[in-house]
């Protein structure tokens, strides 16, 4: 009897270790770096729907053009490359960005690689992004004075650039982009008042969310509705997708937008909007882990100082798509 208890340990020894190493190989093929394209349909240059419906007390109309979204939030594994490239060329960061939610503070990447980075302010994921559009050949979005902001230390100039939202290159979504991933399906919109993903109230949401119910920190991206257990960790991208195919629109990290907080305003038909010119405040989207931003519907909304860090707060990258005339 003991023989066969050592034989059946001695079988589960080896299937665990053969788990981690099919696990590693997997980790080693996924692609963090993936852009979703939403194009308008045929025949029109917007996509448009209302923004804050269903949630927030002020609401308005959008007008969406052709643009792409990352499927996963930014990992300390391509945050890591990016900025030690990019530090390489001249570029400066004012926080080296942590590996999740309790990684080292600039450590090189460990198994936890594709966690979402966090600690890094909004101006470190604005002057990230130049770094990443430059590095691939891209033109950069962010500038002041025509000048390219390489530098997350210069806040006082980076409160003040501007975005040139037609360059190809890579940036911090919008708002009225950022809900619109959260919410589009197949067929129209969900409801702003459910967490991304859930297309009806039969749906648990933490099927589609790690939240402050199921996470006591950050997850590997792409992994919300999968069983968690720390000796053998779900690989990344194999959750529950939203319906446009993306991961962690709710839950996991608080995601930075491009835009000043104000309230909800319309706008002219068939023109996108980008926010008030001026604030002190830049909007984040989607909810964490923690519970201080445990709110994890599609249209629930956060803000917080440009320069703040926090181990609950990312960021997720698009793209404006250049449609033909």
């Amino acid at each position: 009897m003991k023989k066969n208890i050592r034989s059946i340990c001695s079988l589960l020894t080896v299937a665990f270790l053969m788990l981690h190493a099919n696990s590693a190989v997997a980790a080693q093929d996924f692609a963090d770096f993936d852009m979703t394209d939403f194009i308008p349909a045929k025949g029109k240059n917007y996509e448009s729907y209302t923004i804050g419906e269903f949630l927030q007390a002020y609401t308005a109309k959008r007008w969406v053009p052709a643009f792409s979204m990352n499927k996963y939030e930014t990992t300390y594994n391509l945050w890591y490359s990016v900025k030690i490239q990019a530090e390489k060329s001249g570029y400066v960061f004012m926080n080296p960005g942590q590996e999740g939610s309790s990684g080292k503070i600039g450590d090189e990447p460990t198994e936890n690689r594709f966690h979402p980075v966090t600690r890094i302010s909004w101006y470190d994921a604005v002057v990230w992004c130049n770094a990443l559009s430059e590095l691939n050949g891209k033109t950069p979005c962010y500038t002041y004075k025509n000048q390219v902001l390489r530098d997350s230390t210069d806040t006082a100039t980076l409160d003040l650039c501007t975005c040139n939202w037609q360059a190809d290159g890579y940036r911090l979504p919008r708002e009225e982009e950022w809900e619109f991933c959260a919410r589009k399906t197949k067929n129209g919109m969900q409801r702003g008042d459910e967490v991304s993903g859930q297309l009806n109230s039969e749906m648990p949401a933490e099927n589609f969310a790690w939240n402050d119910k199921n996470a006591t920190g950050t997850r590997t991206v792409g992994t919300a509705g999968t069983p968690f257990m720390p000796e053998a960790q779900p690989m990344p991208g194999t959750g529950n997708a939203n319906a446009s195919g993306l991961f962690d629109m709710s839950g996991n990290v608080l995601e930075l937008c491009w835009d000043w907080l104000d309230n909800y305003k319309e706008t002219l038909p068939e023109k996108y909007y980008a926010g008030p010119q001026y604030g002190s405040q830049r909007v984040a989207r989607g909810g964490s882990w923690n519970p201080y931003s445990a709110f994890v519907l599609c249209a629930d909304r956060y803000a917080y100082d440009p320069n703040e860090v926090w181990n609950f707060i990312g960021f997720r990258i698009c793209r404006t798509i250049q449609m033909p005339q």
